[in-house]
């Protein structure tokens, strides 16, 4: 069997010492030391409609990464200057929201999402999917 769910994907810049964690199994100090990541792990937690798997709620993945980008001279970078490319430490921040979730419950999750992401141009995945169950 499966359930449709749209899965959330948040690109979000986070210190290297924190990624240094993070990579080192040491989630605790990289969601303690960041507030960036900090902020969007307490948004999930915050908006039921993410992360809900019945008898488990708040439900993320954590993945590393590194955004790669050149700001133009009308960008206002929080990181890097106009025409250096840049190279940013990330964490992908992945949840689900019930593909029949209340769309004003999803829209204020979403909305929160936004208002904490600190880039200009926020990375925000939407996508359809399929999980399987039991």
């Amino acid at each position: 069997m499966t359930r449709r769910v749209t899965a959330i994907r948040i690109h979000c810049p986070v210190e290297a010492g924190t990624l240094a964690a993070l990579l080192g199994g040491d989630t605790a100090a990289a969601a303690a030391g960041d507030a960036t990541l900090a902020a969007m792990m307490a948004v999930i937690r915050a908006h039921p409609v993410l992360g809900d798997f019945g008898v488990y709620q708040s439900v993320m993945e954590l993945a590393p990464g590194w955004e790669v980008f050149t700001p133009s001279p009308q960008a206002t970078p929080t990181l890097g200057a106009a025409g250096a490319t840049t190279i940013s430490p990330t964490v992908i921040v992945k949840s689900y929201a019930a593909f029949d979730a209340d769309p004003a419950q999803l829209d204020a999750a979403l909305a929160a999402i936004m208002a904490a992401h600190p880039w200009e141009t926020p990375v925000v995945e939407l996508v359809e999917a399929a999980l399987l169950t039991r």
